[in-house]
């Protein structure tokens, strides 16, 4: 059995307890002291897991107008994905100490280099712990480049300049908690507000009150119910920087509602021209 979206953690101990081949990355990260993710896996991680830092190795460079945290550059991607050993026919398994908030972002990395069997570990290492997993301090090896893994270009994908072309006909989703969406505050960012006609669709409520996911016929039911006849393949997701974004894509592939887009920059990259439109409230 292959897992392409969730697999909780009872699961991958069977998994690993087979002895079955899986590549594990560890994404914990903190928005705010930027280190402390990968302190912590030097502490303590899943044994096997691999780290991937978010701005280092799930983001591309910062030019001041393509957001906090651009897509990497695909050859880069691809690189970084085959030294930690992952390859098209990998059970790959992705978790965080975020309630899955940057898991997603590799999941959707992964997902684009041609791997379908890539996980997130719903309710991601606390539910390890709770499950009775182990966790080791040691660091495996990296593998040496493979030419198996290669990205042309990003799929699934919508620039600032397609959504201002007609923005009034967009479907565009934001991740962001409720107060950054309607503009009362913004932590992150230049600007407060919204992508003018974005409706708001917090990640954290794909969750339940114990930080895993939903089950697949109430998050379809939630959804459904916000995009009402909207094709699903024309809703654009964003949030602040790209990253939690792909926490409702996962969520929408979760509820058998895939193929819906990402709109990589988000707000930090929309609010940074400001010939670009802000909505507020």
């Amino acid at each position: 059995m292959t897992h392409t979206t969730l697999i909780c953690a009872p699961e991958l101990r069977e998994l690993l307890g087979r002895g079955t081949p899986a590549v594990l990355l560890d994404t914990r990260f903190d928005l705010t002291d930027p280190g402390a993710g990968e302190a912590a896996y030097r502490q303590g991680h899943v044994p096997g897991a691999h780290y991937l830092h978010l701005d280092r190795d799930l983001s591309g460079p910062k030019t001041g107008r393509n957001g906090r945290h651009p897509l990497p550059d695909p050859a880069a991607w691809s690189q970084t994905a085959s030294t930690r050993g992952v390859t098209p026919s990998s059970q790959v398994v992705v978790y965080d100490h975020q309630q899955g908030m940057f898991a997603a972002r590799a999941w959707w990395l992964v997902r684009q280099l041609g791997v379908d069997s890539v996980a997130v570990l719903d309710g991601g290492l606390d539910a390890w712990i709770q499950a009775g997993g182990t966790l080791t301090s040691e660091v495996p090896a990296q593998v040496p480049a493979s030419t198996a893994l290669t990205v042309g270009a990003w799929q699934n994908t919508v620039q600032a300049d397609e959504l201002m072309a007609d923005l009034e006909q967009r479907f565009i989703l934001d991740a962001r908690a409720p107060e950054r969406y309607r503009g009362d505050v913004e932590p992150l960012d230049r600007v407060a507000g919204h992508i003018p006609g974005a409706r708001s669709r917090f990640f954290k409520h794909n969750l339940d009150a114990h930080g895993r996911f939903k089950p697949a016929d109430v998050l379809r039911s939630e959804f459904l119910a916000q995009l009402q006849d909207t094709p699903v393949d024309e809703v654009v997701h964003q949030c602040g920087s790209g990253a939690t974004a792909c926490h409702n894509i996962l969520a929408m592939e979760v509820a058998g509602l895939p193929r819906s887009k990402l709109y990589p920059g988000s707000w930090s990259e929309w609010c940074s021209d400001p010939q670009r439109p802000v909505a507020k409230g």
